[in-house]
């Protein structure tokens, strides 16, 4: 369409010395019609560009945007905005008659915007026709004065000539008018039916494209399937109970299919959580392990530090530098080993009270999704 207006603005700009004394013939005619051209013009143009607000709507609802049902909707797509927005966000399902009826309301729509510009056209043709008719009278009016003036009596042959031409000048313009007005009224009503054109053929594709995805959305066999009689084969109190019904099982459906997503992660939660009370319960084992083996090597030294208190005390001469050192440093051992036993054993509470809470949480969280 653009590029058909700049070729006409190009034809124009060439024609420009031939077309303007034509335009001048009947300026305030002339000057109507190109103004009904222009606004012709600019109308068709607005027609296809507020398509693109219809098939941004549609492209954003089939990515699943449930905003644009709360913002500004759009004009064609006002009814189907409000059906979406009555369903509450559900699934779209459409029987055949309802997608028929819902296509035929967008065709109206589309339609009503055409009939203006098919309007400007017809208005273009009529004001080139009414240019060429009072372009015609006046050519007539003047031409009949002309012969009235004509005088055969005189002998100047040259004044009678001079008055002739001056006489022929208005029935000169009146042609002029005819022809301006006739030729500026039907080539701008060919422009402006050109542009109509490819704006239909724009409207054409839209409403093609919307009918293919309602056709998609649509349930063959209820309500709106006429039998052979004539007669809907469904009445429509029962397809109503049965779009509720598809509808309710719909929602079941999501409800059940996030359930299952709730339990994989419950059971993976329990999965994590039981393979560290293993790996705690096995620390513990070797803990206890430990500790049996501590026990077991003081139950050994037990005698032979009974020994050495005895003979410390028989007065033996006592112990020597080198006992005592290694009895320092026995005590010093058993007493680190003490102390990080201790620690460890601190530690592995700590943490088992922390899996513990951790088990207590999930298994509150699933005793309140199962209350629901």
């Amino acid at each position: 369409m653009a590029l058909f207006v700049v070729i006409v603005a190009v034809i124009l700009v060439a024609l420009s010395p031939v077309l303007a004394p034509a335009f001048e013939a009947n300026l305030a005619l002339n000057s109507i019609i190109a103004a009904i051209l222009l606004i012709g013009i600019v109308y068709i143009f607005r027609q296809v560009w507020m398509l693109n607000p219809e098939v941004a709507w549609i492209e954003n609802f089939r990515n699943n945007d449930r905003a644009i049902l709360s913002g500004d909707l759009p004009r064609l797509m006002s009814p189907m905005a409000n059906m979406l927005g009555e369903r509450g966000g559900r699934r779209l399902s459409l029987s055949p008659v309802s997608m028929r009826t819902l296509l035929d309301g967008i065709g109206a729509r589309l339609d009503e915007q055409r009939e203006t510009s098919r309007y400007l056209i017809g208005t273009l043709v009529f004001m080139g026709l009414l240019g060429t008719f009072y372009g015609l009278l006046l050519t007539v009016h003047s031409v009949g004065g002309v012969l009235n003036s004509l005088s055969v009596g005189g002998g100047d042959v040259a004044k009678a000539m001079g008055d002739l031409k001056a006489s022929l000048q208005e029935p000169l313009n009146g042609m002029g008018t005819a022809f301006s007005s006739s030729l500026f009224g039907l080539a701008g009503s060919l422009v402006l039916g050109f542009l109509d054109l490819q704006a239909g053929q724009a409207h054409n594709r839209f409403f093609n494209d919307l009918e293919e995805w309602l056709s998609g959305l649509t349930r063959i066999g209820g309500a709106g399937v006429s039998a052979e009689g004539g007669e809907p084969s469904v009445p429509a109190f029962i397809q109503a109970l049965l779009e509720q019904t598809a509808d309710s099982l719909d929602n079941l459906q999501r409800i059940m299919a996030r359930g299952e997503e709730s339990r994989m992660s419950t059971n993976h939660s329990l999965e994590q959580l039981g393979e560290r009370l293993s790996l705690i319960t096995d620390q513990m084992r070797t803990e206890q392990s430990v500790l049996l083996r501590f026990a077991e090597t003081q139950a050994e030294m037990r005698p032979i530090l009974q020994k050495l208190a005895d003979a410390r005390s028989g007065g033996a001469g006592g112990l020597d530098d080198v006992s005592r050192g290694y009895l320092r440093s026995l005590e010093q051992n058993v007493g680190k080993l003490t102390q990080e036993f201790a620690h460890g054993r601190e530690a592995t509470v700590s943490e088992l009270r922390t899996e513990i809470r951790l088990l207590a949480r999930t298994i509150a969280a699933l005793a309140e999704e199962t209350e629901r």
